[in-house]
């Protein structure tokens, strides 16, 4: 059986090494606070904006102002800065966290596509730089595609009690 892992380097098409490329270098020190909270907040403008209103449901129980705060906060903690994320929430527990959501590989791919156009319009992010968090984003979606689809076989496979 695949690893969550494999199916999430399969999936995404990016491959386990380029997905943790951002640990090479401190994104965080490079870019520093302000970027990633521009970052997070053009991408959750365009979340909260978007035309689809099956894709904003899946965020309709949070405020983009907490929505924006954890992502930076996750984003800060994961690229090389203060563990802000976890100080506040825990530790990220990407799937556990995301298990409410139908995490599918639509929504992921729309995910992504707001991604990459938030990650294009902040100029204060190197071309390099981009393509390691891009890489990142495309893989870790995924894994939670894969945390998902596993999550959901568990549910069918469970006993029910009578």
């Amino acid at each position: 059986m695949q690893s969550l892992q494999q199916k999430a380097s399969e999936w995404s098409g990016v491959e386990q090494k380029d997905a943790f490329a951002i640990d090479e270098t401190n994104l965080f020190e490079k870019l520093g606070l302000q970027t990633f909270i521009s970052l997070s907040t053009n991408f959750y403008t365009r979340v909260y904006e978007d035309e689809e209103e099956w894709f904003r449901s899946i965020f309709a129980n949070s405020t983009k102002e907490e929505a924006i705060r954890n992502q930076y906060e996750f984003f800060v903690q994961r690229m090389g800065g203060p563990p802000l994320f976890s100080q506040r929430k825990g530790h990220p527990a990407l799937i556990g966290r995301h298990r409410p959501f139908p995490v599918t590989h639509r929504a992921a791919e729309r995910w992504l596509n707001h991604m990459q156009q938030a990650l294009d319009s902040i100029m204060d992010i190197d071309p390099d730089s981009k393509i390691k968090m891009m890489n990142f984003f495309r893989h870790t979606a995924f894994f939670l595609v894969a945390g998902d689809e596993l999550k959901n076989q568990n549910q069918l496979t469970r006993p029910t009690s009578s």
